[in-house]
């Protein structure tokens, strides 16, 4: 696998090896082994997975004890960071990464950094790997819209299509 630094602080890429032949492909999903010699530690105690139409907008959400891995299992979503640590030396910067089921990329964020997607296919499957257990009181957000850090969405259609909670943000 291939581990790409990028412009925020801690936040990796990663392009996994992918085994093709006629009959599909084979890749590793995760090898704790493999992915601690990159930094990117467990455990990993929650696995998550979306199902979004397309402009479907979710995000951008963060807890200071989480990190995550995400990937798209199917369709097309432009992947967000922001990081949102005090003291980073990246703080309140943003980067964007498209994750597809065809190029298989994989980002991890590090806890403190706030993560989001906009579907860009019909439909898209998102799977996020948490490091701690989703609790509602730890939770923490921004808007995708937030004026101090203005991510550049790449909407097509007009406005994207928020959850009550994202929207009132």
């Amino acid at each position: 696998m291939k581990v790409l630094e990028t412009s925020i602080a801690d936040v990796k890429l990663i392009a996994p090896d992918v085994f093709k032949d006629e009959r599909g492909f084979f890749k590793e999903a995760f090898h704790e082994a493999r992915y601690a010699e990159h930094g990117i530690c467990g455990p990993f105690v929650q696995d998550n997975v979306s199902l979004s139409s397309r402009n479907v907008l979710r995000g951008m959400h963060y807890d200071t004890r989480m990190a995550k891995l995400v990937q798209a299992l199917f369709g097309r979503v432009y992947d967000v960071v922001v990081d949102m640590r005090d003291g980073s030396p990246t703080y309140k910067q943003w980067d964007g990464f498209e994750l597809t089921a065809e190029n298989h990329y994989q980002v991890y964020v590090p806890p403190g950094v706030a993560h989001g997607f906009l579907t860009l296919s019909d439909k898209a499957i998102v799977m996020y790997k948490q490091t701690a257990l989703y609790d509602p009181a730890q939770e923490r957000a921004i808007s995708w819209r937030d004026r101090s850090v203005n991510v550049e969405w790449p909407l097509s259609g007009g406005q994207p299509v928020l959850s009550p909670k994202d929207a009132a943000l």
